[in-house]
């Protein structure tokens, strides 16, 4: 193929290519990306693509100066590609290509004693698994991109049967004679069975631009040079321990696969999406919303604490606001009857019930908490000290029966201090089974029996 053919064929592929491209921009809807969050995972994005490409197969590679013919051609090939994107700026692509490679030797070359006038090679396929680095979706200054450069490198396995033919017009076909193996030796067939194609593996290594086309459609140019494990691709042993090689020039549609819900990964750019999120209407409504649910329980909070009177009730509990000063009061914030007010003048304390509580247990019941409160108050008040007796009703070990009751007067003292009474001011005692005030006969007596009393010292 000369130069004017080759220049012909890139300018129809490239036109029918940009032509199925503009049908897919009309027929697709733009993603919606408002959904995406920054830590949501591939799941939210569209991962998948397949594509297919077009262009020139030739039997060089630019950085490579060692060639065994003077003169290459240039070729059509076609390939296909499926690619899983993993990040925003990496992918796995598997990548299959197909076409011929062919190349020549000028006269000057026969004069000097060379026996190969040309070859012709059918690349039956080359197929590789290659990882992909999106350049384009690095350019975070951009919040959304059109044009991405990418990078490409991987590992292939390749089919191949050369056709050589010699300075007197002899053509020697290896297909139908190939070992089933690529062969870095003196000669193209192996002993043993013979295939139509060689076989060897490749390193391909390649660069690109990509064009965003539209959300679901990309338009790609690339080129991708491959270095071959042997020496018979073109047909010629050049040299023992050299190695041939073949690149490949090519323009593709890629088309992504999924929910048109969703926006394609390798376009994404992380830094938009986390301005997107911090910026989400309904996020900043959740904290707002948590900033005044936090002011209302602190509000709760104050209102809960507030005691206008001052007589040691809170005001959301006090039951007789307003209460003049120095007034005893009882749990509920009303004054204290005359003969119990007065007593906490005395030495000792009276009016205060005793405190039951159920069996085997040292956990408060509710209906203590008013003679508690009543207590609290008055020491809160007048000052002075109060003794805890705790005692247990006869049934199990009285070992365990005087941890019981010990345990009882400790509920109580507990109460009273964090209902604001200072800890020195409470003194606890645990008596056991002693003392009973019914007999432990009976139910009804050891109920009785299962409770604190206490006393101003």
């Amino acid at each position: 193929m000369n130069y004017s053919t080759l220049k012909k064929s890139v300018a129809l592929s490239l036109v029918a290519l940009t032509g199925v491209a503009t049908l897919a921009v009309a027929q697709d809807a733009p993603a919606t990306t408002s959904g995406t969050k920054v830590f949501g995972g591939r799941g939210q994005y569209r991962t998948w693509s397949i594509g297919l490409n077009g262009g020139v197969l030739m039997p060089i590679a630019p950085i490579s100066s060692t060639n065994d013919y003077n003169r290459w051609d240039v070729n059509l090939g076609y390939g296909l590609n499926i690619r899983k994107q993993l990040g925003h700026s990496f992918a796995l692509e598997l990548n299959g290509t197909r076409g011929k490679i062919s190349g020549s030797n000028d006269a000057t070359i026969f004069g000097a004693g060379s026996t190969n006038r040309e070859f012709e090679t059918e690349l039956q396929y080359a197929v590789d698994l290659r990882g992909v680095v999106n350049l384009g979706s690095i350019d975070f200054l951009r919040r959304e991109n059109a044009v991405g450069f990418f990078l490409t490198a991987g590992y292939g396995y390749m089919a191949y049967a050369p056709k050589v033919t010699l300075a007197n017009g002899t053509v020697i076909d290896s297909k139908g004679n190939n070992g089933g193996n690529a062969d870095n030796g003196n000669n193209v067939t192996k002993s043993g069975d013979r295939s139509d194609y060689a076989k060897g593996f490749y390193i391909p290594v390649g660069a690109g631009v990509k064009f965003k086309v539209s959300e679901r459609v990309n338009f790609n140019l690339g080129y991708t040079m491959n270095f071959v494990d042997a020496d018979n691709l073109d047909g010629t042993y050049a040299k023992g321990t050299s190695q041939d090689k073949f690149s490949y020039g090519y323009a593709g549609l890629e088309f992504s696969l999924g929910s048109s819900a969703k926006p394609s990964l390798e376009w994404s750019n992380p830094l938009a999406t986390m301005y997107d999120e911090l910026k989400d209407p309904t996020l900043r409504q959740e904290v707002e919303a948590l900033k005044n649910r936090v002011s209302n329980v602190e509000k709760s909070v104050e209102d809960l604490k507030k005691d206008t009177d001052g007589d040691g009730v809170a005001d959301q509990f006090d039951k007789c606001p307003g209460t003049p000063a120095g007034t005893a009061v009882d749990g509920s914030g009303c004054p204290l009857p005359k003969f119990q007010a007065d007593s906490t003048q005395n030495s000792n304390v009276t009016g205060f019930e005793k405190i039951g509580f159920d069996f085997n247990s040292s956990v408060l019941k509710t209906e203590a908490y008013p003679t508690l409160d009543k207590l609290s108050s008055v020491l809160r008040e007048n000052g002075g000290k109060v003794t805890v007796n705790g005692y247990a009703s006869s049934e199990g070990t009285a070992a365990y029966n005087l941890k019981l009751s010990k345990d009882r007067a400790n509920s109580v003292k507990t109460y009273l201090v964090n209902s604001g009474v200072n800890a020195s001011q409470v003194a606890t005692k645990g008596l056991g089974e002693a003392n009973p005030i019914a007999s432990n006969d009976t139910e009804e007596g050891r109920i009785q029996n299962r409770r604190v009393e206490t006393a101003r010292n």
